[in-house]
């Protein structure tokens, strides 16, 4: 169950809480209660947009220090919310997303430091000019102001956002959800002690998640108070927010992502790239999720008995069915699983007969997040790269790295799949917008 369907069964006019038990609000006292917190985001971004870059990297440090001092009790947390995640029938796929471990603190406490060597954004001149009439002409980036997220049972989700944000000069209001909401609560505690510590207002990072869905709906339509809204989550969480939100929205997409074996390719450099993409961690969304392959490819038949031995479910059309080795268990691929983003060990395979064809499943499936090729061929590379329109395009390497820890970003705010100034990995620069400054001596405009 999606954190969006579990929103969806939630009676009105109840909220949840941080142990996930339902409280009684009148909708009237819900939106008086997010407002108030959209407006207290407001004020702490004031004070944020000038505080400068040494101050917020001993800001990041410090958090990411206190994330593993306390990591105990963000475990214990974490226990509480998966075991009632379990007991509510949730899929392995978004407990796995849910599930935190010291590893995996200790991976967030990195993505902070990392964020902490990057450089500052705010105050970057993206262009500047003199004109021929003596105005000098500046164009700075500055921060966005509030930022809002919704997103589903993802922890890692609650502390790469408020990094983010809090170095980039912006305040956030984050909507984790129901099912991570113990989880939550104690990652957002720390990171606000933690900026009382450093004299700045813990109100730039709040949360709305005791409002539950009237709360998540208050905040989507809270213009003039959000400046930003983020969805991260599926196919149903991203469209909800879409098609509800008054407050302006980057779309971040679902991962209906591709990899194209080309006839060149090499099998054992196929081999290991189709393992990683698909089984290192399959509830992400850079999970590759359909597998075309080149009528010629000779590595076809290796890549997809090694895709089986480990424990991969194949969803198969005709042509590729020939492939398996005899007596392999396969499932006749549909439509549905063209489009299908299967967050767990099961891919869709197709057979082509070359670029083109490969470029026109896509263009016709993909949710324009990522897509790769493997070959030795540099023509079919380049005509692959030039005919891809999604976020990002690999060649010869796998899908996993289409993120922001990875590129380095330190971390992100999510992928988005718009082609607006943010699309792909969104990092520091994506959260912050322009101003135009311009310095004249008294000119006037004739």
């Amino acid at each position: 169950m999606t954190d969006q369907q579990q929103a969806l069964i939630e009676p009105a006019g109840t909220v949840a809480s941080p142990d996930g038990q339902p409280e009684e609000r009148s909708s009237e006292e819900v939106v008086r209660a997010v407002h108030t917190i959209a407006d207290r985001a407001r004020v702490a971004a004031r004070s944020l947009g000038g505080v400068n870059r040494g101050r917020k990297d001993r800001l990041l440090l410090a958090i990411a220090a206190s994330l593993v001092e306390r990591r105990d009790l963000v475990l214990a947390a974490n226990r509480t919310d998966v075991e009632r995640g379990r007991a509510a029938g949730t899929s392995a796929g978004l407990l796995d997303r849910l599930r935190l471990d010291a590893e995996r603190i200790g991976t967030l406490a990195d993505a902070l430091a990392q964020l902490a060597t990057l450089p500052d954004p705010v105050g970057t001149a993206v262009r500047t000019e003199t004109l021929p009439n003596g105005l000098r002409m500046r164009q700075l980036r500055v921060p966005l102001g509030v930022i809002a997220a919704i997103y589903e049972a993802r922890p890692n989700v609650t502390v790469d956002i408020a990094g983010l944000a809090l170095k980039s000069g912006n305040a956030v209001v984050l909507r984790g959800g129901s099912a991570a909401a113990a989880t939550n609560a104690a990652l957002v505690g720390i990171i606000r002690d933690t900026l009382t510590d450093h004299g700045l207002p813990d109100d730039a990072v709040l949360s709305i998640d005791e409002y539950g869905r009237e709360g998540a709906r208050v905040l989507m339509q809270a213009r003039g108070r959000i400046d930003v809204l983020i969805p991260r989550g599926g196919r149903d969480l991203i469209q909800s927010v879409v098609n509800t939100a008054r407050v302006p929205v980057i779309e971040t997409g679902e991962g209906n992502v591709h990899i194209f074996l080309d006839e060149s390719a090499d099998e054992d450099m196929a081999i290991d790239i189709l393992l990683n993409a698909k089984t290192q961690r399959p509830s992400v969304c850079n999970t590759v999720e359909t597998l075309l392959l080149h009528s010629g490819a000779t590595a076809a038949q290796g890549v997809l008995a090694a895709l089986v031995r480990a424990g991969v479910t194949l969803h198969v059309d005709e042509r590729s069915r020939a492939l398996l080795p005899e007596g392999t268990d396969s499932v006749p691929a549909t439509d549905e699983d063209w489009r299908r983003e299967y967050m767990q060990l099961d891919l869709a395979v197709r057979t082509v007969d070359g670029v083109q064809e490969a470029l026109e499943h896509i263009r016709q499936w993909s949710t324009g997040h990522s897509e790769a090729i493997i070959t030795n061929d540099l023509t079919a590379s380049e005509e692959f790269v030039a005919g891809v329109d999604s976020a990002a395009v690999l060649v010869n390497a796998s899908t996993r790295f289409i993120d922001g820890g990875e590129l380095g970003l330190g971390a992100e705010v999510g992928i988005s799949t718009q082609k607006m100034h943010a699309r792909g990995p969104m990092g520091l620069p994506e959260l912050t917008t322009t101003k135009w400054i311009v310095q004249g001596a008294g000119q006037i405009r004739r």
